[in-house]
């Protein structure tokens, strides 16, 4: 994330509670009732953001993670592709015996 979007979400933030907080008053909120649900209202979907990071990082469906993947997938089919068929077919032969080796 850039910094200029940091400063748009942020931004953002400041005006939707802005809005939160007249449109808590036009129902007929006074000012300190609208100024604390209002708060209640940021508070809430900020947690509720934090969870979705939490979820998301713990659960490595995070950007980096799939693009490491990605990389690491497109880097080995490379390498697989740069085999001979010599080669290939002794490798091949040496993931079956240590998977005969295992069982």
């Amino acid at each position: 994330m850039r910094r200029i979007d940091a400063i748009g979400i942020g931004f953002g933030v400041f005006v939707a509670g802005g809005i939160a907080y007249l449109g808590l008053q036009l129902v007929g909120l006074d000012n300190q009732q609208a100024g604390i649900w209002s708060q209640v209202l940021l508070v809430s979907c900020l947690l509720g953001w934090l969870a979705t990071y939490v979820f998301r990082a713990v659960g490595k469906k995070m950007t980096y993670h799939q693009q490491r993947e990605d990389y690491e997938q497109a880097f080995f089919q490379k390498r697989l592709d740069e085999l001979t068929p010599e080669e290939l077919a002794k490798l091949q032969a040496e993931v079956e015996q240590e998977r005969q080796s295992q069982r």
